[in-house]
């Protein structure tokens, strides 16, 4: 089973699926021991494939770290943090954390896009 570790440990997932945000974009970052791999990418699939019928998910993609990296980031859109919020406490979605290989370890954390002239388009 996955193991939960707050990216901010003064904001962690469970209080931030609280907040009413549209849209969100979820960064998860996943570290596994190398031998794990196989069984994170497999279980990561199966969750991208079910979040994927949810209401609400537009998008995802996960990135590994380079040269032999056993870290992975997962980057998903979606419409508001309502819509993740009954995702992630869906009780299916529960149950599925327990095919994660013991070693995985996951830092889920909400964001939200801001407007910087010039630079980056927010919402």
């Amino acid at each position: 089973m996955v193991q939960l570790k707050p990216l901010d440990p003064n904001v962690p997932i469970f209080q931030q699926v609280n907040a009413e945000v549209s849209p969100v974009v979820l960064v998860n970052v996943f570290q596994v021991a190398e031998e794990d791999i196989p069984a994170l990418l497999k279980a990561w699939e199966a969750d991208a494939n079910w979040m994927k019928q949810q209401p609400g998910y537009i998008s995802t993609q996960l990135h590994r770290g380079i040269a032999g990296s056993t870290v992975f980031m997962n980057y998903a859109v979606w419409e508001s943090s309502a819509h993740f919020r009954t995702a992630f406490a869906h009780p299916e979605f529960k149950k599925a954390l327990e095919r994660y290989p013991p070693s995985a370890v996951a830092s889920p954390h909400l964001f939200t896009r801001l407007t910087i002239p010039n630079l980056c388009v927010g919402p």
